[in-house]
């Protein structure tokens, strides 16, 4: 098997019965993407990096422990992987952020802006961005990717279309296609996704 052309499922199940090199070609073959994702939400290029090498150290560790599921969308599955990786990163930094009232003239925790959601809508907003993953799961492959990269990934339709090899026009026509699914999709489940 020329590892340069197999996809990326054979690539899989060559690492898992030990050939090391096929984790080297699978993570050339999806650099550009997932480095670009984080890096376009992060806006940080030393954070990027060793957040790309943490991704890649756990799919490692996934793939080691027979949690990946072969089910062909291995790149959503890395592009997952590094949103809860960023996700994570913002927590621990929004931890350590600490704001002192002291030298302040104004209250500042007296302040809408600084005032968290209370537990009802944090709730909600969770129970929320959990249906949307879901559904945005159930989408077809290349709409998913187009609605992953415009949306967690910030990347213009311009860069979607470069980074997935299509037009900007078929990348827009994507992004059309998904967005009336995931209303379909919405009305088919009769689920409710705002906050009152």
């Amino acid at each position: 098997m020329k590892k340069s052309v197999a996809n990326d499922q054979n690539l899989v199940q060559a690492y898992i019965k030990g050939d090391h090199s096929a984790i080297e070609v699978l993570i050339n073959r999806h650099r550009s993407k997932v480095y670009t994702y984080i890096l376009l939400t992060i806006k940080n290029q030393q954070l990027a990096e060793d957040l790309f090498q943490e991704t890649f150290i756990k799919v490692i560790q996934s793939l080691r422990a027979g949690k990946y599921k072969d089910n062909g969308k291995f790149l959503s599955w890395v592009i997952r992987i590094a949103h809860n990786l960023i996700i994570d990163h913002f927590r621990k930094e929004k931890q350590m952020n600490a704001i002192s009232n002291d030298d302040s003239e104004v209250d500042l925790f007296n302040s809408k802006k600084f005032s968290d959601e209370n537990i009802e809508e944090l709730i909600v907003n969770n129970q929320i961005r959990s249906e949307i993953r879901i559904l945005i799961n159930e989408l077809p492959d290349n709409q998913r990717e187009v609605v992953l990269l415009r949306h967690y990934g910030n990347l213009s339709f311009k860069e979607i279309a470069e980074q997935t090899d299509v037009s900007i026009n078929t990348a827009l026509g994507r992004m059309r296609y998904a967005l009336i699914n995931l209303r379909k999709l919405i009305q088919e489940k009769n689920l409710s996704l705002t906050v009152y």
